[in-house]
């Protein structure tokens, strides 16, 4: 049925089908959500020559849609010459077939494209590792391909380039052994980043996560705040691989920033488990930024798609302003939002946003690209990392310069009173600071 199969890569062109039960079911418009399926199309090469909205009044087991719906897209698909149809919705395996053999054609879902664009533009190689563990899960169920791909080099792990059924059993071997090798090799690279997040633990800096939608402007905002050039472009999942560096913040000499993958509805929960290790850096940070496209339609569906992410790895700390929050919630990371692309917003919708905003305490308005309020941003990120921090009268010798030093670096100073042999300084420190400092120093502290 598929003559032709490896020709089926980037340039080839698709069908996107959007079931509409399914976009009532999460909240959002229709249009966003067809826009963000031709994204996720676009962020793997493709061209998409047709979009179908589809109302199902029911699921159906076999095909998912309906006779006469597949009927009329099979006649636009074979005028259009498409070598992929793709469904934004997850399809089982049974459905996926039997959709491939009405269409004559290839057919992938929501999940497949998601784990396609993840396989290609992983560049770590642990990050290449968790994809490919994702792709072999999901793939595990269905085994309508062969698993030679497995073999090649290229980008990406099969979805849209693999040969006709093979040997079901021997692949199911394959698969299994090649999941058990992967899963040892990633415990290795988890146990080696827990190494290394115990020495930042251990040293005096606090750690800061930038989580948030695919495309809501996290690697550029990171650039805005470290002066790096992580890769930052209008597109879903320009960025997967995390990425760390250090910056500065008002009243902090320094802190640790982390950006990480971008969230998206539905996201596999394969790709979820597969990447719980590097995802660990969200559980483990002293505050965790929340970048949002607040301009988009979805906004507020995005932003309930970053929690519900967040809540299944544990973090679940107190909103601000927001119903439910649990302001006295033990062990909680604080959490602050950005809400980007504010230079995109009409005068109207600039006005709604601000006075949003302007309720909230735990938000900053900017736009990364142009830099408008960033500095307030920063700000916001550092009064939060600060708003435990105490004063300290602290007396030093003047011989102490290595004590002064410290509490320089790590604190702020807010004033400095010379004594007859030695100065009093007044510090805003955090106890865990205060605690580390009176352990160095014995008996500095009066």
């Amino acid at each position: 049925m598929f003559e032709n199969e490896d020709e089926v890569t980037r340039g080839a062109t698709a069908v996107l089908i959007v079931p509409e039960w399914h976009a009532q079911r999460l909240s959002r418009d229709l249009d966003a959500r067809a826009e963000e399926a031709k994204g996720l199309a676009l962020a793997i090469g493709l061209e998409v020559v047709a979009v179908y909205p589809l109302r199902l009044r029911q699921t159906r087991a076999a095909t998912l849609l309906g006779v006469g719906q597949i009927e009329a897209i099979k006649a636009e698909v074979g005028e259009g010459a498409a070598q992929l149809v793709i469904v934004d919705a997850a399809l089982t395996a049974i459905q996926q077939r039997n959709l491939e053999t009405a269409f004559e054609t290839k057919v992938i879902d929501r999940t497949g494209l998601i784990l396609e664009i993840f396989g290609e533009r992983a560049a770590t190689a642990e990050g290449r590792l968790q994809v490919e563990l994702a792709h072999l899960d999901y793939q595990a169920g269905r085994l309508v391909r062969s698993w030679t791909h497995l073999e090649r080099q290229r980008g990406g792990f099969g979805f849209l380039g693999g040969p006709g059924e093979t040997q079901i059993e021997a692949d199911r071997r394959m698969i299994r052994n090649r999941m058990a090798r992967i899963r040892k090799q990633l415990e290795e690279a988890r146990r080696t980043r827990q190494l290394q997040r115990s020495k930042r633990q251990r040293a005096p800096w606090p750690v800061i996560a930038l989580v948030g939608y695919t495309n809501a402007g996290k690697s550029t905002f990171f650039n805005r705040l470290t002066g790096s050039d992580v890769m930052a472009e209008d597109m879903l999942f320009a960025t997967l691989d995390p990425t760390m560096r250090e910056i500065r913040l008002p009243g902090i000499d320094k802190a640790i920033l982390s950006d990480t993958v971008g969230f998206v509805s539905d996201l596999p929960t394969e790709l979820v488990a597969a990447f719980r290790a590097t995802l660990e850096e969200v559980t483990t940070a002293d505050l965790i930024v929340h970048v949002r496209d607040i301009v988009h339609p979805d906004s507020e569906a995005q932003y309930a798609d970053v929690v519900a992410i967040l809540n299944s790895l544990g973090v679940n700390g107190p909103q601000d302003g927001r119903e439910g929050a649990d302001e006295a919630a033990p062990d909680v990371i604080p959490q602050v939002e950005i809400w980007n692309k504010i230079d995109t917003a009409d005068a109207e919708a600039r006005g709604i946003i601000e006075e949003m905003a302007a309720r909230r305490s735990d938000v900053a308005i900017i736009s990364a690209v142009s830099g408008e309020g960033v500095e307030g941003a920063r700000e916001l990120m550092a009064a939060q990392l600060t708003a435990q921090h105490k004063l300290q009268r602290i007396f030093l010798g003047y011989e102490q310069g290595e004590a002064a030093a410290w509490l320089h670096a790590r604190g702020e100073v807010l004033g400095d009173e010379p004594q007859e042999d030695g100065h009093v300084l007044t510090v805003r420190l955090d106890p865990a600071d205060m605690a580390r400092f009176e352990r160095l120093f014995p008996g500095t502290v009066p």
